[in-house]
């Protein structure tokens, strides 16, 4: 496997690491009294301020966007951000947290349809199995044999969540050359916080609450580690390793190996609440993250092989973010 196929992939499997740690962290929140919203502006706007400091010290040219590109930055801002994390904690609050990350991973599904339909691009058979497999896999995850026994608004918000998390990846991948992947994540975060002030209302936030003790199960944690540790890894590094680990893949393999968020969340949230999936869910899981990887290595199977004629018009590339650009 080349040496940057195998860069990113490392980079994309601690992303997945850091952001299983996101769900739980703001489950405890939510339970201790903030709103889904309340807790999306808390680790938006947390992140945010971190990068800016950092990165108007280490890399201020980063900052800068070019005028054509600010509607980049701007849908980069409000979906791939906003409403990707209002969408899945808005899940959350109501389903447990091991099934609103399954719900999300349909998104490399739609990635692939995406590649697929609208751009035309050849994909390889055995990423369409796996696409199928993960369908598969979402079907046992909501039980739908039973008449999907889930809160009903829960897995709505749940597919919200997988279709802007697909245009997340897609804009990771797009950004192009004159946006800087750290400006672009820096002003993503910021402009999400700015959007979603009004709805979340943090002058109505019980402030007092970050300063108590969080329940994480049957331990507590102090408030100010949980949500130290939910903005720098959960946010600050989950996203930048992600973002750069799409660039030096593609969307549709940055989207599969992500699902590794999947396994990460389930152990996490199991660790630290004490959810459980029921064995219909754990056979849909496996399934969503056996149909996730066959379709990520057929992916990277057919970058690396050579096209065999060139009278054969190329199929559009689905490439690194060198080629096109630039947040779940």
């Amino acid at each position: 496997m080349p040496r940057p196929v195998t860069k990113g992939l490392v980079l994309a499997a601690v992303s997945a690491i850091c952001f299983g740690f996101s769900g739980p962290l703001a489950k405890s929140l939510i339970d201790a009294g903030l709103s889904p919203l309340q807790a999306v502006w808390t680790r938006l706007a947390g992140a945010a301020l971190v990068l800016l400091v950092a990165t108007a010290l280490v890399r201020p040219s980063a900052l800068v966007v070019p005028r054509h590109r600010l509607r980049f930055v701007a849908a980069y801002s409000l979906v791939g951000f906003a409403a990707v994390q209002a969408f899945y904690y808005g899940t959350i609050a109501r389903l447990p947290v091991g099934v609103a990350v399954l719900l999300e991973y349909a998104s490399p599904v739609l990635v692939l349809a995406w590649v697929r339909l609208v751009r035309r691009a050849r994909l390889p058979r055995a990423a369409a199995i796996g696409a199928v497999l993960a369908v598969g896999g979402l079907a046992c995850v909501v039980e739908v044999w039973r008449g999907v026994r889930l809160d009903g608004l829960g897995l709505v918000l749940g597919l919200g969540t997988a279709v802007c998390a697909a245009v997340y990846f897609l804009l990771s991948q797009d950004a192009g050359r004159d946006v800087h992947p750290l400006g672009a994540l820096t002003w993503g975060l910021a402009g999400a916080a700015v959007v979603l002030t009004p709805l979340a209302a943090p002058w109505h936030m019980p402030w007092h609450l970050f300063t108590a003790d969080l329940a994480l199960g049957g331990r507590t944690l102090p408030a100010p580690a949980a949500i130290g540790w939910l903005v720098v890894v959960g946010t600050v590094v989950a996203y930048a390793s992600g973002i750069a680990a799409v660039r030096v893949l593609t969307a549709a393999v940055g989207a599969t190996v992500a699902s590794l968020e999947v396994l990460a969340s389930v152990v996490i949230a199991w660790a630290l609440l004490g959810e459980a999936l029921g064995a219909p869910q754990m056979l849909g899981g496996a399934l969503v993250l056996a149909g996730a990887l066959l379709a990520q290595k057929a992916v990277v199977g057919a970058r690396s092989r050579p096209v065999p004629a060139p009278r054969v018009v190329p199929a559009p590339r689905v490439e690194s973010a060198e080629a096109v650009h630039a947040s779940r």
